[in-house]
């Protein structure tokens, strides 16, 4: 793949080293966890006690209590606050199975107290403890990435293994701002300078030293020194087996985290299974999803929500088609051809945004590209109507593609839809997006669109190739109207 760039400050933190140690993953701001308390008690409570009392309940107060605490038993259970989880990205999914489990815990405390509230009065008492919930966790999720960005509330990390190995782990972890991660200093295996600029907090020898706890001591010495939380270990043909073994055992029985890389990269955690044979542990990789139930369940959600988004959206359609008339010469619908699943093309449409003659024009811009890739980009293109600049704002001129989506060449969510010139200069890597649909909205669409490298959206391209599920996709759905609103990268 090509050239990957590098967040400024992740890099800059990330070769910090020791000298100014950041603050820890325990360290998050102290009001996330009583705004994340506040928030589901009162989200609960009140709603509650004010239907209960409405709908002239004998205990409003004590159904509106009974309503907090279990809304926020049921969070402790599953230990949504603990300090590991306060604040990081759950998305929508995972609060509503909590819902659920509420549901379920309140419907069986009322049959037990006989309470005879209607059920949909009660349901929808419940509803916004949810809203308000996701509205927390959005709020303390965005406090906790732009402090991340500044080097707090991280976890700092000591990376152990041959040099080639360790270097490639800190670049991964360097190039994203998503983790909690920040590395802090290296100890290779081996003879190697650090290309990353990384310290070099030790050094181990090529094979294993024949005094005991040769190793142990030089690991411990550099996380010491450098203030390490975490030992990452990324392992290889000389720093594996008994030599991994013994190292994890001093870092234990002196109460510190290891963990080991086992060398995969955009796998998601739904797709690993632990596994032991003869004493070995081995980390079972599932295929990704490619027919059963959850294909079915993204086919009819394709088709229907198509057919009903046309439908509900023809006046705005007949609104934008007169916009765009009266406001530039040209037809109202703009069509182009793109390259759809397993490479086959197709015709897709969307509102027009530019100027008739804009692809003749295309060629004259080249020098202009913004992009770094292969994609064509210019946050104030001279091409653009006045109408089409708010089209893409709020992304409307995409609308038209669910008559690609009703024809089943395109789907809801999906990777971004290449052109064919775009296409013709595929390496292996990038070939293997054209495996699903193309979507009309996606990972790229909620992650910054045009602001993003070419690197970063072939990343998140064959993250979702790869890890898809129907959940994840109706999680993509729920971000897409965030994205809008934001219009961040539209343009």
């Amino acid at each position: 793949m090509r050239h990957v760039h590098f967040p400024a400050q992740r890099v800059a933190r990330t070769a910090q080293g020791s000298t100014a140690p950041a603050r820890r993953l325990g360290d998050k701001a102290r009001w996330y966890l009583p705004a994340a308390l506040a928030a589901d008690f009162l989200g609960a409570a009140v709603p509650v006690g004010l239907v209960f009392e409405a709908a002239q309940q004998v205990r409003p107060v004590y159904c509106a209590l009974g309503a907090a605490l279990a809304w926020t038993g049921v969070q402790a259970l599953r230990r949504r606050y603990a300090a590991r989880m306060l604040g990081e990205s759950r998305g929508v999914l995972p609060v509503l199975h909590d819902w659920l489990i509420l549901i379920g815990v309140l419907a069986v405390a009322r049959v037990v107290t006989e309470e005879d509230t209607p059920r949909l009065s009660a349901l929808g008492a419940l509803l916004p403890a949810l809203l308000i919930t996701v509205a927390c966790h959005k709020l303390t999720y965005r406090h906790l990435s732009a402090a991340r960005r500044e080097a707090q509330a991280v976890s700092r990390v000591l990376v152990v293994g041959e040099p080639e190995a360790a270097e490639d782990v800190i670049a991964h972890l360097a190039a994203r701002t998503d983790h909690p991660y920040v590395v802090v200093g290296v100890v290779p295996v081996g003879a190697g300078a650090s290309a990353s600029g990384v310290p070099v907090a030790a050094r181990l020898g090529e094979a294993m030293p024949q005094a005991p706890g040769g190793d142990s001591a030089a690991v411990l010495g550099a996380v010491r020194s450098h203030h390490a939380d975490l030992v990452l270990v990324a392992p290889g043909a000389r720093f594996a087996g008994d030599r991994l073994r013994r190292v994890a055992w001093a870092l234990h029985d002196a109460g510190l985290e290891l963990a080991v890389f086992p060398g995969l990269v955009e796998v998601s955690v739904k797709r690993l299974e632990t596994l032991t044979a003869g004493g070995l542990a081995v980390l079972r990789v599932a295929p990704p999803v490619s027919r059963g139930w959850q294909t079915l369940l993204k086919s009819v959600l394709d088709r229907a929500g198509a057919g009903i988004g046309l439908l509900l959206l023809s006046p705005l359609f007949l609104g934008i088609v007169l916009a765009i008339r009266f406001g530039s010469h040209g037809p109202a619908f703009y069509r182009q051809r793109r390259i759809g699943r397993d490479g086959v093309p197709f015709v897709m449409w969307k509102f027009r945004t530019m100027v008739v003659d804009a692809d003749a024009r295309k060629a004259d811009l080249a020098g202009a590209n913004e992009n770094d890739g292969l994609m064509f980009k210019m946050r104030r293109d001279p091409r653009v109507t006045r109408v089409g600049r708010l089209l893409r704002r709020t992304s409307m001129d995409e609308l038209p593609q669910l008559f690609n989506v009703l024809s089943g060449h395109m789907s809801l969510v999906g990777p971004r839809p290449p052109l064919p010139e775009e296409v013709a200069k595929y390496d292996e890597v990038e070939l293997r997006r054209l495996t699903v649909r193309p979507g009309m909205t996606g990972l790229w669409q909620i992650s910054g669109r045009s602001d993003l490298s070419w690197d970063e959206t072939i990343q998140l391209d064959l993250q979702y190739v790869d890890n898809w599920s129907f959940t994840s996709d109706v999680d993509v759905m729920g971000r897409t109207l965030r994205a809008v609103v934001d219009g961040r990268g539209a343009y």
